[in-house]
């Protein structure tokens, strides 16, 4: 295990790692025990029960967050004629066609979400060996591929967030800033937690939702109970 900052360890010994606290709890404590001196960023890990190894146990989508992220995102849209200036009216920050494939396909990437119409996926496609890995490659389950670029483009600019689990089953999503009340994070985490429980694959047996923990960039992980949202 990487050796830990005094801050760190500080903030480590404020935490009982044998407890599950409510969530109220946990976000208090997260933000007492926040280290860094900037607005760290709130995260919310989760650990599900499902085998990602199977096609029907995939977790995926996206979720607008009812206080947002307390990020400002850049939106990237890939369209043409009335859709472009509708994504342009909406609020993105780039929006084009082929110039921006182009553009992307030799290493621009100061963009944070990309939405494109289906007619302009034959050309995105493209563009996969250098979105796909960094998950930004527009995707119908998340509604980035639509075209209905106005209220996608709307979503992101309002705190709507993408959710994936991983090869272990893990989900990690933000769900503020450190600065943000209490209530707030809470609000966002219990929407988060019921998304991923509506979100549970027909396939995947047993305990769904086996723990989760919410933390802060720079400061150790809170064990949270999530039995008053599972029922368990």
């Amino acid at each position: 295990m990487a050796k830990r900052g005094k801050k760190y360890q500080d903030a480590w010994k404020k935490i009982d790692r044998e407890q599950a606290y409510e969530i109220e709890d946990a976000l208090r404590l997260v933000k007492e025990v926040a280290p860094a001196k900037f607005d760290e960023t709130v995260e919310a890990a989760f650990h599900l029960g499902v085998d990602t190894k199977r096609a029907d146990q995939q977790v995926r989508g996206a979720v607008v967050l009812p206080h947002g992220t307390g990020k400002s995102k850049r939106v990237l849209v890939f369209a043409k004629g009335d859709k472009a200036k509708e994504a342009e009216q909406a609020g993105a920050d780039f929006v084009g066609e082929e110039d921006l494939v182009n553009k992307v396909s030799q290493g621009w990437l100061d963009f944070d979400v990309v939405v494109a119409t289906p007619d302009m996926m034959g050309q995105v496609g493209k563009l996969g060996r250098i979105l796909g890995p960094r998950g930004l490659m527009p995707n119908p389950k998340t509604g980035t591929v639509t075209f209905d670029v106005a209220k996608a483009v709307e979503e992101v600019k309002a705190g709507k967030i993408e959710y994936r689990a991983d090869k272990a089953g893990n989900v990690h999503a933000p769900i503020g800033k450190v600065s943000f009340d209490t209530e707030k994070l809470e609000e966002n985490f219990q929407v988060l937690v019921e998304t991923l429980i509506k979100a549970k694959p027909p396939a995947a047996k047993g305990q769904y939702m086996k723990n989760a923990t919410v933390s802060s960039t720079m400061g150790p992980g809170v064990a949270v109970n999530t039995s008053r949202f599972t029922g368990r």
